[in-house]
């Protein structure tokens, strides 16, 4: 598939999928956190798709292995199906909190309440993961327990025993004053820390009780510590912000040396009504991708260097450096 393909999946975001050697992998991170999803890959371009039996795409097989993926009755995408080691392929991407004491009104981890996953268990997982032969990084994600300081400093200590690996790894949590340090002491490479969304009107009605500032303070001081090419924030597009804003934000972080991951709103059930999404557009999803793409050129930033994360997978947004 080529770019513009693999926006309008991202632009769906979902498929049918009716065969059960296709049948999806859970997902614990994130505002898709609960479903089941699929890894598609056709030529240089992958894309994770939520597996919903509304959706307008369809996943079929084909001979040899491979699959395709129709709208409309049409084909669209020819490809196949990746295998993901840890929630995505090549990484084991871990959400060791799996609950939160925030309430983002586009998240569902809030009201799904789910596990706290030990060190001895994260520790265990890795090493299940490594035994493949396919581990190249470690991706570890987490909600609040308790507090943000007290689930830095437990991630902190998972990723000290994670070190023994040989591989690159990346943490995103909730920041607060000083987590940069408790994380570069512990041997973390790379740190991604969410702004959500960049309209700070709506931030404060979709996030209530976490402080924009706070975070934006912490990722400007995290490229200091962690060097250019290591720091990363996600973008949620379809929450009501103006293309406008989104522009000027980017342009902001990579201006700062911050990384954005631009990442296509996804209405969960658990939070219907709660806040009003839309699914962005290919063609928005399309001229945002090239808008990142010009900042982080003219700020001398390289997605393409990730060593861990969303730049290094590529299969929920459209990656500069990767996709384009």
């Amino acid at each position: 598939m080529d770019l513009e393909t693999k926006a309008l999946l991202l632009s769906v975001g979902t498929v049918q999928v009716t065969e059960p050697c296709q049948e999806g992998r859970a997902s614990t991170a994130g505002p898709g956190a609960g479903g089941q999803s699929v890894f598609f890959q056709s030529g240089p371009h992958i894309a994770r798709l939520s597996v919903v039996e509304s959706s307008p795409l369809h996943l079929e097989s084909r001979p040899k292995g491979t699959v395709a993926i129709l709208k409309d009755g049409k084909e669209i995408a020819c490809g196949r199906l990746v295998e993901p080691l840890l929630h995505c392929p090549e990484q084991a991407y871990i959400t060791v909190s799996e609950r939160c004491i925030y309430d983002c009104k586009f998240c569902a981890v809030p009201k799904l309440r789910g596990g706290i996953k030990s060190r001895q268990k994260v520790l265990q997982m890795v090493e299940e993961a490594a035994r493949t032969g396919h581990l190249r990084a470690i991706s570890l994600t987490s909600g609040v327990e308790v507090s943000p300081q007290h689930e830095a400093e437990r991630v902190a200590g998972i990723v000290r025993g994670l070190k023994r690996f040989g591989v690159p790894i990346g943490v995103s949590v909730s920041p607060f004053p000083g987590v940069n340090r408790i994380l570069k002491d512990a041997g973390a490479d790379e740190v991604k820390y969410n702004l959500e969304c960049v309209d700070r009107v709506l931030f404060s009605r979709v996030c209530p009780g976490i402080s924009y500032q706070e975070i934006m303070d912490a990722l400007q001081e995290a490229v200091g510590i962690f060097g250019r090419n290591r720091v990363f924030t996600n973008i949620i597009v379809g929450l009501g912000e103006s293309d406008e804003t989104v522009r000027q934000s980017i342009d902001e972080l990579a201006e700062n040396g911050i990384i954005p991951v631009l990442r296509a709103a996804y209405p969960h059930p658990l939070r219907a009504g709660e806040v009003q999404i839309e699914r962005p557009s290919a063609e928005r999803l399309l001229g945002l991708a090239c808008c990142l793409k010009d900042a982080l050129e003219k700020s001398g930033l390289e997605g393409g260097r990730a060593l861990t994360g969303c730049y290094r997978c590529t299969g929920c947004d459209l990656i500069p450096g990767r996709d384009l």
